[in-house]
């Protein structure tokens, strides 16, 4: 079942629960941010060792740059929630970081730290049609609510295994979640593989790495874009009503 269901139920109770007819007890919102954003990162056999470290470095210098920082503090709510998915062939996918919440620098730095400590994962196949089938369920079994979803896939290939990438990306904008692309180039027609078949939703755009150098620099103007991104007004006035009626909820419970 979509997680809107959930999210729409939740704040239905949220609001009775502000007007007295629940009792406050019974309504247990998820932690508000602005954005819930999944990095998920091509392990496949075609990057090697030193590409592997050059995307992971990559993560971890954008993470602790003043650039995402700032982005992140002065985004919607002032917060994300963030988690790291390694892919390669049909079955093969790890959520390598779980998912957390960075508002301050300190919590910035200590994601980066979580991403530094990983291990490679796998070397197999492309399938970034499966990473995405992977991630979508990850949204609706977190702690979190936001008013943007984000895939951010980032590799250097188009799929040679696994699900239909196109047809996991119109699954992925379905559920309300915008998909955007980072294609490492060096593969002929990869920039148009990953327009035509990966970015979708509201607001998805595609930023290329002219190659794994050039990995850190793209990724962090990614992330900044994403951060700073206007969420439609809908969600806005969703996330709204949850935060009264959070705050009624608690007000409450002083009382």
């Amino acid at each position: 079942m979509p997680k809107n269901w959930f999210k729409r139920s939740a704040l239905a109770t949220l609001c009775v629960a502000a007007v007295g007819f629940v009792h406050p007890a019974a309504a247990t919102p998820n932690t508000p941010v602005g954005l819930e954003l999944v990095l998920a990162i091509d392990v496949s056999g075609s990057v090697n060792a030193n590409e592997f470290d050059l995307q992971k470095q990559g993560y971890v210098q954008a993470f602790q740059s003043a650039a995402v920082q700032n982005a992140i503090l002065g985004s919607q709510l002032g917060s994300i929630a963030v988690t790291l998915v390694q892919w390669s062939g049909a079955g093969q996918q790890s959520q390598s970081v779980g998912w957390a919440k960075i508002d301050s620098n300190a919590s910035a730095n200590a994601f980066a730290a979580s991403v530094n400590g990983i291990s490679r994962a796998f070397a197999g196949q492309t399938a970034p049609g499966s990473a995405i089938d992977f991630v979508i369920p990850l949204f609706s079994t977190n702690l979190f609510d936001a008013l943007r979803k984000v895939i951010d896939v980032s590799g250097d290939g188009a799929q040679n295994d696994g699900a239909n990438t196109a047809a996991a990306r119109d699954a992925a904008v379905a559920n309300d979640i915008t998909v955007n692309g980072l294609p490492i180039l060096g593969e002929a027609g990869l920039l148009a593989w990953y327009t035509a078949n990966i970015k979708g939703g509201p607001g998805s755009f595609i930023v290329p790495a002219a190659g794994f150098i050039d990995f850190a620099t793209a990724i962090e103007d990614k992330l900044v874009k994403e951060i700073t991104a206007v969420p439609e007004p809908a969600s806005l006035s969703l996330l709204g009503l949850a935060l009264a009626g959070f705050a009624s909820i608690r007000q409450r419970r002083k009382s």
